[in-house]
């Protein structure tokens, strides 16, 4: 057995722990900081409440887990997805086969490694995958042994910040994706779940950052940096059904409530798309016509079975005061985004869902039910948190409410295989439902399920992606399945 060498944390020496600037030295001496104006570098806030003036905080060193000591081994496995099949190789100073790049600078390459343990397990997987190891440059092959093990020891250290490397394959090489018919394939599924698809390009830099999603109907345009992809074609290549789905119930908080007319007349299927044509129209859109000014981007939305092009406009700054945990405050200005022109609502959507406010929050501030009251009990006066008040701050959404202010009293849960079937369960507040015992033990609690037997689902729906909750909120979640 290979013995794997223990050596002291180079990042803390051995002592556990590492002296780092403090958080205050970001911005300065000063209470009030601009989030855009950095402060002069390594000056401390006089009054921080972490570091006392100091400007240096010990923080417990997290790569050797304050044990002051680490393991210079570096583990990579390939496993076959489609076979079950895995294979692995133990990288640990001694093994190791450095060759020289063209800079000269001595480098183990495990690519071939790699490829080896895919060869076993009869795995296809990309050449990107396999990791490199560089060693100091004062490493020669003809220095001591005791020598050369210590410099490779350093090197699997700095690349252990992953010490398991998991390299994933198939039996075969996957196909390569087609946009035009990814693109076709995400409309359809759009029509299917009642969903927009959104193409966005947005001004990153020189250039444009693509982003594709889906959204609810009538969400407003998320605050964030733009995608990362440099085309659409780009785009489409990595962004599958699951990456599309990825944050739609925290971009669906501030949709509008509304009920689903699922009965009413379908859209076309989606016909196969023209990539470079949808994409020259949302670049073109993304430049004023009338003045001839770039503006922050465009978008795209497909929605009714067919295209909707609009542009995006900056709006008024918004000015946020963030509290730090060194006593000061940043702010910050973000400028929103909105369409230029918001395409009319599609033909599933119904009529507004009845709401009203949220017991356990207070809006424009951040007030939330304190823990003291769970379960409805009255505030305790003798609360750390609350001091009897029964509400105290947290920069937390709502746990009832998910931040919305607003409890709904129609859920609807959406059940699809995302390909052809799917199914909106509606459940209305205060409508009563058969609920089976299911438990456990004798006398279990009724639970209500989606829909009774025998009986249909109702036609109209929720739309909307907040967390669902106890009582009778409104909220709405969308489960998948084969």
């Amino acid at each position: 057995m290979t013995t794997v060498p223990v050596v002291a944390c180079p990042d803390c020496d051995g002592m556990t722990f590492t002296l780092e600037p403090c958080r205050c030295t970001t911005y300065g001496d000063r209470f009030l900081a601009d989030a855009d104006a950095l402060g002069p570098r390594r000056e401390a806030y006089r009054n921080c409440e972490q570091c006392r003036g100091a400007g240096s905080v010990a923080y417990p060193c997290r790569r050797c887990g304050r044990r002051g000591r680490r393991r210079a081994q570096l583990v990579v496995t390939v496993a076959n997805l489609d076979t079950g099949a895995v294979a692995s190789h133990q990288v640990v100073p001694g093994g190791l086969d450095p060759l020289r790049d063209p800079a000269g600078h001595w480098v183990v390459d495990l690519a071939s490694r790699v490829r080896e343990l895919a060869a076993t397990v009869g795995a296809v997987v990309a050449d990107a995958d396999a990791p490199s190891l560089w060693l100091d440059r004062q490493w020669r092959p003809d220095l001591p042994a005791a020598l050369r093990h210590e410099l490779e020891a350093h090197a699997i250290l700095r690349a252990d910040h992953a010490p398991w490397r998991l390299v994933l394959g198939r039996s075969s090489a996957a196909p390569a994706v087609d946009p035009a018919a990814r693109l076709a394939r995400l409309c359809a599924l759009a029509d299917l779940l009642l969903l927009d698809l959104v193409v966005e390009a947005r001004q990153q830099g020189a250039g444009f950052g693509w982003a594709l999603r889906y959204e609810v109907p009538g969400s407003p345009v998320p605050s964030g940096s733009p995608g990362w992809y440099r085309d659409l074609p780009e785009v489409l290549t990595h962004t599958d059904v699951s990456t599309a789905l990825t944050g739609l119930a925290e971009r669906g908080l501030a949709a509008p409530a509304r009920l689903l007319c699922p009965d009413s007349p379908r859209p076309p299927v989606a016909p196969r798309a023209d990539v470079d044509q949808l994409e020259r129209r949302v670049l073109a859109d993304c430049v004023d016509a009338t003045h001839g000014d770039e503006l922050p981007g465009a978008q795209a939305l497909w929605r009714d079975g067919r295209w909707w092009h609009t542009t995006l406009r900056p709006g008024e700054p918004v000015e946020i005061l963030a509290e730090q945990p060194t006593g000061q405050v940043v702010r910050r200005v973000r400028v929103p985004l909105s369409r230029g022109y918001e395409p009319p609502d599609p033909s599933w959507l119904g009529e507004p869902v009845d709401w009203r406010p949220c017991p356990d929050c207070r809006p424009h501030n951040r007030l939330r039910t304190c823990d003291c009251r769970l379960g409805d009990r009255p505030a305790e006066p003798d609360c750390p948190d609350c001091c009897g008040a029964g509400l105290r701050p947290s920069a937390l959404h709502c746990f009832t409410c998910g931040g919305t202010h607003r409890l709904h009293q129609t859920l609807l849960v959406t059940v699809t295989d995302l390909r052809h079937r799917v199914m909106h369960l509606t459940w209305q507040a205060g409508t009563p439902e058969v609920a089976p015992l299911v438990a456990t033990q004798p006398n279990g609690s009724p639970t209500a399920t989606g829909s009774a037997p025998g009986r249909p689902s109702s036609a109209r729906g929720l739309r909307t992606s907040a967390t669902p909750t106890a009582g009778s909120t409104s909220t709405g979640t969308c489960a998948t399945g084969t």
